[in-house]
């Protein structure tokens, strides 16, 4: 069998039938580490402004112009620890920042998850990168309606590599239900 974009889709769409799928999101943890030489987090926190407005912030403050970088992505979900569900790619960060649609639907679509919170606007070199108060009402419409994700406990890890050395890495967790 071709794997294709349309029969893929349509595999995860049966499947997402015989899967409950409510769309409540809920952060549950979120960590960020740096190697000292590239910068350092200024904020890596998650936000509970009342019971339903919680929030994500993330702002890197680079050492130097960051050039050259690829990310690398796993979504995965737990069952009996955490395995991979759906994704784990890598893109190159540079080329991606210089044209962001139409070449990857998966990177597309990730990275219009954070795109509208933060100042990754522009291609490379970059200096500062700030993803500033994702809201879960955002993700959780996100992850039910646009990409309908079964419910269970979730977490996306992205690596970031600089010159072909692993440098940093953000890892968000969270539950659909």
């Amino acid at each position: 069998m071709k794997y294709t974009y349309e029969n893929v889709t349509n595999i995860f769409n049966k499947i997402v039938l015989f899967c409950k799928v409510n769309g409540k999101f809920e952060y549950t943890n979120l960590e960020c580490n740096i190697l000292e030489e590239y910068g350092k987090f200024d904020t890596c926190m998650l936000k509970s402004v009342n019971r339903t407005h919680k929030y994500a912030t993330v702002k890197l403050i680079a050492a130097k112009l960051l050039n050259n970088i690829k990310t690398n992505m796993r979504f995965l979900k737990r069952l009996n620890g955490y395995k991979p569900f759906l994704y784990n790619f890598t893109v190159d960060t540079c080329q991606f920042l210089r044209n962001p649609k139409g070449r990857n639907k998966v990177s597309d679509f990730f990275f219009g998850l954070i795109g509208p919170y933060s100042n990754l606007n522009h291609s490379c070199p970059l200096k500062d990168i700030l993803v500033d108060k994702v809201p879960i009402s955002f993700l959780s419409h996100q992850l039910s309606k646009v990409l309908p994700v079964p419910n269970g406990q979730y977490k996306i890890e992205t690596y970031w590599l600089i010159d072909g050395a692993h440098v940093a890495d953000v890892f968000i967790s969270f539950r659909l239900f």
